[in-house]
């Protein structure tokens, strides 16, 4: 579908990977519905896009069903939802307290989940709609330090696949975009700064356009960069080569 004129609704658009999109999707001739917890930071990205706010937190999950009847009430339609909002959690698990464990769970796989689930009537009452689901490659191919967080994105995958196989031959497409490490605020917020030398992060308008891309061609899967694809499919193919060297070389992010 092409995105002009389209209703698009990102989550986590605030900052990073969010408002790159909302930025790509303005510039492809989208309506934006910026959603996040940032109010200053939206308002700004709203005067510069044309887009409207909703704000909430979707670790409060129970509030989601009036976050999507404020959307429908408000822009009576939609026709592109971005799940992206998503927080982290680096360090040992068994340092982990319990309220970390459910905030990660309920941003990063419950809120998406009930989201999508609310607006999917909507989205099906379009002559074309697509859904996009912004994971990460920590849920393809498990990263140290982070178990909770490459879980739930792992689950996300899941979720998203099932859905596109129950949803062929309607209007609604689903797309998945997998980033690796992007250069954002994602890993002061997590409590760990990135310190690897490699690999370099990306911009987070590259996972924006990644996010175009799926919209107008009906792209099911792709990695930001291309080449994550690689240790995904040699963990695939001889997993015993791939836990050796990740235990080895892998480490923590």
């Amino acid at each position: 579908m092409e995105p002009r004129g389209a209703v698009a609704v990102v989550t986590g658009a605030s900052s990073g990977i969010g408002a790159a999109t909302a930025l790509a999707l303005h510039e492809a001739g989208a309506r934006l519905v910026l959603h996040g917890r940032d109010t200053g930071r939206l308002a700004a990205l709203a005067e510069r896009t044309g887009g409207e706010v909703v704000t909430g937190d979707l670790a409060d999950t129970a509030a989601i069903p009036e976050l999507a009847r404020e959307i429908r009430a408000r822009f009576g339609e939609v026709d592109v939802l971005v799940n992206n909002a998503g927080i982290g959690w680096a360090g040992p698990f068994e340092d982990m307290a319990a309220h970390d464990v459910r905030r990660v769970i309920e941003v990063n796989l419950t809120a998406p989940i009930e989201l999508t689930r609310a607006l999917l009537p909507a989205l099906r009452s379009r002559p074309a709609a697509h859904v996009v689901f912004v994971t990460s490659i920590a849920g393809r191919t498990a990263v140290a330090g982070e178990s909770v967080y490459s879980s739930v994105k792992a689950g996300l995958d899941a979720f998203a696949e099932s859905l596109r196989f129950e949803l062929a031959g309607t209007a609604v497409k689903i797309g998945v975009v997998v980033p690796g490490v992007v250069d954002t605020e994602f890993f002061a917020r997590r409590g760990r700064p990135y310190e690897r030398n490699s690999p370099k992060p990306v911009p987070a308008g590259r996972v924006a356009d990644a996010v175009v891309r799926a919209v107008r061609e009906d792209r099911a899967d792709q990695y930001v960069p291309r080449w994550l694809r690689l240790p995904v499919v040699v963990r695939g193919v001889a997993p015993g080569v791939y836990r050796w060297m990740a235990t080895r070389f892998g480490g923590s992010g």
